[in-house]
């Protein structure tokens, strides 16, 4: 049975001191059923070539280059991108642990069986 696709929205704003990290962060999760949306928002500092750079090398990233509309404006076009059963929006200059993706998931299984019991 295929996992759940959860969708990453990241968006990027002027963070090329702390990006690299946390993308790499997201390429190392070990759920590996996860797309990445990084939504640049008119970054002048080089945090767009980053991103360009991470979806040359991972097709489960892609990246919208935007003009700078705001951190809010961001996460909503990233939502109105996303394909994932379940969405998590992660900031430019996070850090991940390699399982924060596969906790999520079991967070969403045990979150489904409490209300369904409610019921």
């Amino acid at each position: 049975m295929e996992k759940a696709l959860i969708s990453i929205i990241v968006p990027v704003y002027n963070a090329v001191d702390y990006l690299h990290q946390c993308l790499q962060g997201i390429q190392r999760q070990t759920f590996r059923n996860f797309e990445v949306i990084l939504v640049d928002d008119g970054s002048t500092d080089g945090s767009a070539e980053i991103c360009d750079a991470f979806c040359r090398e991972d097709k489960r990233f892609r990246v919208i280059h935007k003009k700078n509309e705001g951190v809010s404006a961001s996460r909503n076009r990233g939502l109105d991108e996303a394909f994932g059963e379940w969405v998590c929006f992660i900031d430019s200059d996070d850090s991940i642990l390699e399982d924060y993706l596969d906790n999520l998931k079991s967070a969403t299984k045990l979150f489904s069986v409490l209300l369904a019991s409610k019921r």
